[in-house]
């Protein structure tokens, strides 16, 4: 099964906010085999083991869980220490309180709060005076941190009624990409950087063991970066039925309906709530496939082929369309 890939522009900025601080983080791009040459191009993709890469050796380099991006200092391990204090929590409204309860002690965090209400909470991220491109980027990975480590915590899916970014909106590609990530349409220019989570989610019990959280950060942030869900969503359900072969990439929203014992309005329905529809998945589906086989060596025209395309030409537009390059092109700067 593909994992699915991340827009080379999450790493971009990480990057060059890095450089603006004196932080040289090239040897972290050179473990993690990404190119400027792919950086430089902001729709191109990459993997999440690629990613987490950079992120292990950019935690070595600055010796910092927040590359230097914090108002201080975060020493490696802090994040396992708060992790420890809210892993026994019966579920997972008592354990984020924790989170927030240990947040507002360590002040070189980025403090966070709740803000229930009847039916939503708002778990928020406080700004500094002014958002710039470091803030963008602080905001882009604790907000991502903190939806899917509570998913972790639960098992399953917590439900999102919004998210909330305090910058402006990236290009339309980009910003599927965010819709995609956090699995509901994403407001920019909000003011405010800010989970909207369902109630019902916050009841759910946690599931997860001080052993099983040892296991978790080992891989961290593997599991982070491939997982949002835990396959609990209707689109993770359909992105299966699109990666287990040529028949599934080709259903009809009538085949995949009925596999999963629904009617099709109601599949469209469902999957408009979760941010996305059947064309955008299988097309996800084909990206993340054709970009993992390249990167395993496989020719264009067996690529081609596996993938149900007609001809190669048609192919190489369509990965031209995904990414910004001919697969040629990725294959020599991955």
């Amino acid at each position: 099964m593909s994992r699915p890939t991340i827009p080379s522009d999450f790493v971009s900025r990480a990057v060059r906010t890095g450089a603006d601080a004196g932080i040289d983080l090239q040897p972290a791009l050179d473990a993690a085999r990404i190119s400027r040459a792919v950086l430089a191009h902001p729709h191109a993709r990459l993997t999440p083991a690629q990613v987490s890469r950079f992120t292990q050796m950019a935690w070595q380099i600055t010796d910092d869980e927040l590359f230097g991006l914090a108002p201080g200092p975060v020493p490696r391990g802090m994040f396992r220490v708060m992790c420890l204090t809210l892993i026994h929590s019966p579920d997972l409204s008592r354990a984020l309180s924790r989170m927030v309860e240990v947040n507002h002690v360590v002040r070189s965090l980025p403090q966070l709060s709740l803000t229930p209400g009847e039916t939503t909470t708002y778990l928020d991220i406080a700004l500094p005076e002014v958002v710039d491109e470091k803030t963008r980027v602080t905001v882009d990975f604790l907000l991502m941190l903190l939806h899917r480590f509570a998913a972790w915590l639960v098992g399953g899916r917590v439900r999102l009624e919004s998210v909330m970014m305090p910058y402006a909106e990236p290009d339309h590609v980009l910003a599927r990409s965010y819709d995609a990530m956090f699995g509901v349409p994403v407001t920019f220019g909000a003011g405010r950087a800010a989970l909207e989570i369902h109630n019902s989610a916050l009841t759910s019990p946690l599931v997860q063991s001080e052993e099983s959280l040892d296991e978790y950060l080992r891989d961290s942030p593997n599991l982070i970066l491939s997982e949002r869900d835990y396959e609990s969503t209707v689109s993770a359900q359909v992105r299966r039925i699109f990666e287990s072969g040529i028949n599934g990439r080709t259903a009809t929203a009538e085949d995949i309906a009925g596999m999963l014992t629904v009617s099709p309005p109601h599949l469209r329905r469902l999957l408009r709530q979760e941010g996305t529809s059947l064309g955008q998945l299988r097309e996800e589906v084909l990206r993340d496939l054709a970009i993992a086989g390249l990167r395993r060596g496989e020719p264009v025209d067996d690529l081609s082929a596996r993938l149900g395309f007609s001809e190669p030409s048609a192919f190489r537009r369509a990965f031209k369309r995904w990414t910004g390059n001919t697969p040629s092109t990725y294959r020599a700067h991955r």
